[in-house]
């Protein structure tokens, strides 16, 4: 991979111009690379660690057989996890699969198609661009990427290549958030004034691998390769395994979890990215020597970009010293509240009849409804344990690689929940309200640009 930056003035002046030439030019060529029927899609996987293992060849091996996939190799730089992947793979699917080095040779091979991407949260762009340069599709775990070059990197990529990407925002192929989607969209929600967002635990370990942390030695790994293109340091076992803990490599809270959530309001909203964004929090309890705060509240300010009196915020606050208050996403408007964390829309907060009464104004109150009628579910073909979210995004993109559609969860969605990010990184790591110049594709700080 080359390691000369994508240059950003070319990428806003030729962005729209090169996507509507590549959109004309590859939907005649994938649509001369859909696979037919009979023809296998063969795949490899590129990082075999925890939730490659957990989530992704789980629900991979769920729709595999009848949408005639298969695994053929695992890439790992770290020769232990690169033989137990390839063990772990033979053992639920019942064939073998080879195990090899590292991505240049996984690519050098003619019998993969497309690739399951979960390595380390600061990898996804670069592995993605990797993936998709080489003439593969891609399922790329999310965050898309938390510095803009490496997310601008990754889109123009994907656009010139016009190959087949999922983010892993699973959100975006659940019944119930598609169902919220649709909701909102057709006004019959009315406009949303408050989102309220928490992700808390009390989970010391979370993130922590001590007991495999003195497992992992230099000279079994590729340390180098292992930096991309992340500052030249001394090999550090917890900055490669506990990665999620350290800058540059992972943010934290943000990179893990804030995506997911934040990602939802684009979607449901349409909004590209936020106005602004201010961001408190610190190391309070967990002094294990980690980077990446253990507490953090943000204040996202969405609206049009154009009409700073119109909009509404986002309070997000996440914790891992104090589960109470777990995960929710609550979405407010003036005649009531959705619940996505009960799947429900429900009058809660809505316009009574006598606060309407006081102005001469009719009452707004929603209808309860839930969003869906029966827990959710998606049809399989194997016994192997996937939660439902990331089995259906899986299979959304298996259907994709097929027929050459966009899925659920585009690069464009991915792209955007990463200004998000790196808009956050940047108040988290200035202390200052954050702000995005459309035009330059720039996250601001103070009218600077922050990189």
């Amino acid at each position: 991979m080359s390691s000369n930056k994508y240059n950003r003035r070319d990428f806003i002046k030729k962005g729209g111009a090169a996507l509507a030439a590549t959109t004309v030019a590859w939907s005649a060529r994938s649509y001369g690379m859909i696979a037919g029927a009979n023809d296998r899609v063969r795949v490899g996987i590129v990082g075999c660690g925890d939730r490659m293992k957990q989530a992704l060849i789980p629900a991979f091996l769920q729709h595999a057989k009848g949408l005639n996939f298969e695994f053929v190799a695992v890439s790992d730089i770290w020769s232990r996890r690169r033989e137990e992947g390839a063990a772990f793979v033979q053992k639920l699917s019942g064939s073998p699969v080879d195990a090899v080095r590292n991505n240049d040779e996984l690519y050098a091979r003619k019998d993969v198609d497309a690739v399951l991407i979960a390595t380390a949260d600061f990898q996804h762009a670069l592995h993605g661009v990797e993936a998709v340069t080489a003439g593969r599709d891609a399922y790329v775990e999310k965050p898309t990427a938390h510095t803009m070059d490496d997310a601008r990197r990754f889109l123009a990529a994907v656009r010139q290549t016009g190959k087949i990407v999922q983010v892993g925002t699973q959100r975006r192929s659940a019944p119930s958030y598609q169902k919220a989607a649709e909701y909102i969209q057709s006004g019959k929600f009315g406009d949303i004034v408050m989102v309220e967002m928490t992700w808390n635990v009390n989970q010391p370990g979370r993130w922590r691998r001590p007991g495999v942390v003195p497992l992992l030695k230099e000279q079994d790994t590729d340390w180098k390769r292992y930096l991309l293109n992340r500052p030249q340091v001394p090999f550090d076992a917890r900055k490669y395994l506990e990665f999620r803990l350290f800058w540059p490599y992972s943010s934290g809270i943000p990179d893990q979890w804030l995506v997911h959530q934040i990602d939802t309001v684009h979607w449901f909203t349409g909004l590209p990215h936020p106005r602004s964004v201010v961001a408190n929090g610190g190391i309070y309890l967990w002094k294990d020597g980690r980077q990446n705060w253990d507490t953090m509240t943000a204040v996202f300010d969405y609206g049009p970009l154009d009409d700073p009196t119109k909009g509404f915020q986002v309070q997000y606050s996440s914790r891992f010293t104090n589960s109470a208050g777990g995960t929710k996403e609550l979405y407010y408007s003036n005649g009531g509240m959705i619940d996505m964390d009960k799947q429900t829309v429900t009058p809660t907060g809505g316009l009574s009849a006598r606060s309407a009464a006081e102005m001469g104004m009719q009452p707004n109150l929603l209808p309860s409804i839930p969003l869906v009628e029966s827990a959710e579910s998606v049809s399989t073909d194997a016994n192997t344990q996937a939660d439902p979210q990331t089995s259906a995004n899986m299979r959304n993109w298996m259907e994709c690689v097929r027929s050459r559609k966009t899925p659920n969860a585009s690069i464009e969605a991915g792209y955007h929940h990463s200004i998000a990010l790196c808009m956050n990184v940047a108040a988290i790591q200035t202390g200052e309200k954050v702000t995005f110049d459309e035009k330059t594709q720039q996250v601001m700080v103070g009218g600077r640009a922050y990189e």
